[in-house]
């Protein structure tokens, strides 16, 4: 049973048979994606800086764009613990400079949730909370987070927060998984969005 199965448990099935095709991930495979993110926005101005900074750990990016070419690969790789963990590798083709959003990804049993640390290597860390929708998409929701600065790691207070919403579906008519990213902070609000389609690739 791979991690996304065993946090969803019955709920796994009411997933569209091609989004349980994709997240089912035993030790030693990986799904590739390739495809088109239509919109990618990233935040305020003032916050460039550091965006510019995150791109040397493969995290946010200042880029904004249209029709942007993009691939997403997942991993899943047995950790020393024995529990098994997903890499996740984003890439975004820009016209001059190829930007990365990666994470790693395990399983809290007790707290049912996905225990996310965003980039490489790691800057923070995210509880991730994932629900089956009604039409067989998965939405997927941030908590707790905590800034990671070596062995430490700092809870970061609520109004800091980046606010995460994912959704991802499959469209039968055009056979594309849909993808759509929203990260804001209750203060200064879009951190950064992306939206588009992709199709499995062989890997």
């Amino acid at each position: 049973m791979t991690i996304y199965q065993e946090l969803l448990g019955e709920g796994f099935y009411r997933l569209h048979p091609k989004l349980q095709e994709r997240y089912t991930l035993p030790i030693g495979e990986s799904f590739l994606g390739e495809g088109t993110m239509t919109q990618i926005e990233s935040g305020p101005a003032l916050l460039m800086p550091l965006f510019k900074l995150a791109t040397r750990w493969k995290f946010l990016f200042p880029e904004s764009g249209a029709d942007i070419p993009f691939t997403i690969k997942n991993s899943c790789r047995a950790l020393p613990t024995g529990e098994a963990e997903i890499y996740w590798e984003r890439s975004f083709y820009f016209d001059k400079v190829t930007r990365h959003f990666n994470a790693f990804m395990t399983i809290d049993e007790e707290r049912k949730v996905v225990k996310d640390y965003l980039g490489e290597p790691s800057l923070f860390y995210s509880d991730l909370a994932f629900t089956v929708t009604a039409g067989g998409g998965m939405t997927i929701g941030s908590g707790m987070q905590r800034m990671l600065i070596g062995k430490w790691e700092i809870p970061i207070p609520r109004l800091l927060e980046g606010v995460v919403t994912v959704e991802e579906g499959y469209d039968e008519g055009r056979e594309v998984f849909t993808i759509r990213v929203d990260i804001r902070n209750r203060i200064v609000g879009r951190l950064m969005t992306y939206e588009g389609e992709f199709k499995e690739t062989s890997v």
